[in-house]
């Protein structure tokens, strides 16, 4: 599977969590309005409980919003072992003595996309991984410490 056709895939990924975040939120507000809903009594919070679900729920809609429009917005251009990587890179890794592919993403983290290749792991700048990767090359190492334990990465190679 070639870059572009993984960028899509996690960009259909995006689009069908939002699509079902938006269903859920809607659903919420409308449990929360429902006559059932009322309060019996002073004590009974359920309206309220209901009505911060939704309000939640709205909130997680807009982030998938958002994040399929920076995933709308990503150029899918090739990289060197001489460019500097950031967002878009398909990137080889070896960490701690363990090969893995990892897609530089500004959005969709922690989305584990399939190939003939094997997996590869979707990481954003945010993370601790996507932090050391940005502005490396390939060849370049880095350290880095998770649930502190830490694991010496080496980039590999680039797409």
């Amino acid at each position: 599977m070639d870059k572009k056709a993984l960028i899509e895939v996690l960009r259909e990924r995006l689009a069908h969590e939002l699509a079902e975040a938006r269903r859920v939120a809607t659903d919420t507000a409308a449990a929360a309005n429902h006559p059932e809903a009322r309060p019996e009594n002073d004590k009974d919070t359920r309206k309220i409980e209901l009505s911060y679900l939704a309000a939640g729920q709205a909130a997680r809609a807009y982030e998938l919003e958002a994040a399929a429009a920076l995933l709308a917005t990503l150029p899918v251009l090739p990289f060197t072992a001489e460019d500097a990587l950031k967002a878009g890179a398909l990137v080889e890794l070896d960490a701690d003595g363990k090969r893995q592919r990892v897609l530089l993403s500004p959005a969709g983290g922690g989305q584990r996309l399939a190939t003939e290749h094997g997996e590869v792991s979707v990481v954003t700048p945010q993370s601790p991984l996507g932090q050391g990767l940005l502005g490396k090359r390939v060849g370049d190492s880095f350290e880095l410490v998770v649930a502190g334990q830490a694991r010496e990465v080496e980039i590999l190679d680039v797409e």
